[in-house]
């Protein structure tokens, strides 16, 4: 019996996208062979890559002057690339501090550049986003990092951060193909696929094409944007396997309205959830009001000694992967792309049942 999965990544994927892979999986069109058993170079997968990237740039309306590389090593490797790639050893780059994911990021960029925070949200615990306008930011930075979604916190930014003539730099790992996004405002978008495009495994980038060309010295070849854009995204093995699911992702989404009917869907499914959070009493989200995320929920209730006994009783209702980040505790309830509806109904109706038993 299939559950509902709420986890945070890697997460729940399309049934029929699921269930199209298992029908395939030992004989890819009619090839006797699996599609992680045929060559990356052979015309199959060539025109299956071609292919998904095509639907990728139809969903995200991408310009025809940006890139878009299909990549390994997760989000997480391009904390590297990103000021390998667009950024000198001597160069400023602005960061801005909104959680987890952005702490790690400047983790990472102090490594190769002298990093500015034009702001960060200790104060509030994690629980806001600046105030449009409020970046202080550094004129002529080599570009401005942001992560519009945390993850963890389920903290989201409700605008994009205009910075001028300086390229925008944003991690969309847990919020790609979940609305529609003007890619013309960045200079680099990049995400993990392992929330709403596929398996864990692949990374995609979309970066306008002046920013790439221009690595430092010493940049290993699988991170020079450059490098990669020339050969395709295929100067290594790539992941053949992730880059064939988000393909069939990406025709799953078109089929059902792109990422205006998409974002819809999302909307409604979290105002739900949040909803029943905030009617309860009970439980508690941390997050200010206008800062809330759409795909990752986190919640509370009074007592944290009840919270083993919360999970364990989800798990039997067939509610899984509930428990919050390490880092925090509480609860989070990620809810992409591919958790229907009535996961949120199922939901709400387990937290209701266990207040009035709990409570």
């Amino acid at each position: 019996m299939r559950v509902f999965n709420f986890a945070a990544g890697p997460a729940t994927l399309p049934l029929e996208v699921l269930e199209q892979v298992a029908a395939e999986l030992t004989d890819w069109r009619g090839s006797g062979m699996s599609v992680m058993e045929v060559s990356h170079r052979g015309k199959a997968f060539v025109a299956l890559a071609q292919e998904a990237e095509a639907d990728l740039r139809e969903l995200l309306a991408v310009p025809a002057h940006y890139k878009v590389l299909f990549l390994q090593g997760g989000a997480t490797g391009q904390f590297a690339a990103i000021p390998l790639n667009l950024a000198g050893p001597d160069s400023t780059v602005d960061y801005v501090n909104t959680g987890a994911w952005s702490k790690k990021a400047i983790g990472e960029a102090k490594r190769y550049a002298k990093v500015n925070v034009a702001a960060d949200e200790a104060a509030s615990n994690y629980s806001t986003v600046p105030a449009q306008g409020s970046l202080k930011l550094t004129p002529g930075a080599a570009y401005v990092h942001y992560t519009p979604n945390e993850t963890i916190g389920g903290v989201e930014f409700p605008y994009v951060p205009a910075t001028g003539d300086v390229p925008l730099v944003a991690d969309f790992s847990s919020t790609i193909l979940s609305r529609p996004v003007d890619v013309a405002k960045f200079g680099l978008i990049y995400a993990g696929a392992q929330k709403n495009i596929g398996p864990a495994g692949l990374v995609i980038v979309i970066v306008r094409e002046d920013l790439i060309g221009h690595a430092r010295a010493g940049t290993p070849l699988v991170w020079d944007y450059g490098a990669m854009a020339k050969d395709g995204s295929m100067l290594n093995t790539p992941p053949t396997f992730g880059w064939y699911f988000a393909g069939l992702v990406f025709k799953w989404l078109r089929r059902n309205g792109g990422l205006a009917a998409m974002a819809d869907r999302n909307r409604a499914k979290a105002q739900r959830l949040y909803a029943a959070i905030d009617a309860s009493g009970y439980y508690r989200n941390p997050v200010t009001k206008e800062a809330r995320s759409w795909m990752n929920v986190p919640f509370t209730i009074p007592n944290p000694d009840l919270e083993k006994t919360f999970l364990a009783e989800a798990g039997k209702a067939g509610l899984v992967n509930l428990e919050g980040h390490r880092s925090v505790g509480g609860f989070r309830a990620s809810i992409y792309n591919a958790m229907p509806i009535e996961g949120i109904d199922a939901l709400i109706a387990f937290m209701k049942d266990f207040q009035s038993r709990h409570a």
